[in-house]
């Protein structure tokens, strides 16, 4: 699995840390910035990771930002997209397990790294289970489609 990852500003020094975590447990990782504290227009990032999961050049992504709340709105906005802002384990395994979010945002400024980490942990450790949740999935791409046109 390819992990895409990105960060503002905000989330810098978490999204550093958690790219060597990521990396240390064998995954293909692709970082798409930002590359220094110097302060980043967080939309840019968050449509570089998103764009990434439609291109299918990542297989999921993980975005940072101060609240994770910016950077879930502006992934959201590219068609095909699911992101979840997620702050807890259950929040992160349920994203991806019943979701099936492609990306999901932190906020540095709400958890910390060890918390990230686990969060990371869960999301990366689950599958999409289908069936009916599925089918609510479904429901929610058509109706983005129908808005798309």
């Amino acid at each position: 699995m390819k992990i895409g990852i990105g960060s503002d500003h905000n989330a810098f020094e978490m999204k550093r840390e958690l790219f060597a975590y990521i990396e240390a447990k064998g995954f293909e990782i692709k970082d798409y910035g930002c590359f220094s504290p110097n302060e980043v227009d967080y939309p840019d990032i968050a449509f570089n990771v998103a764009n990434g999961v439609v291109n299918q050049e990542i297989d999921r992504g993980i975005l940072c930002c101060g609240t994770g709340i910016g950077m879930a709105m502006a992934a959201n906005k590219i068609p095909g997209v699911r992101a979840a802002q997620v702050h807890d384990t259950y929040s992160a395994e349920r994203a991806q397990l019943s979701n099936n979010a492609q990306i999901i945002t932190m906020g540095s400024k709400v958890i910390g790294l060890e918390v990230a980490k686990k969060i990371v942990d869960e999301y990366l450790s689950v599958t999409f289970e289908g069936g009916n949740s599925g089918r609510k999935i479904d429901q929610i791409m058509e109706k983005e489609a129908e808005y798309s046109k």
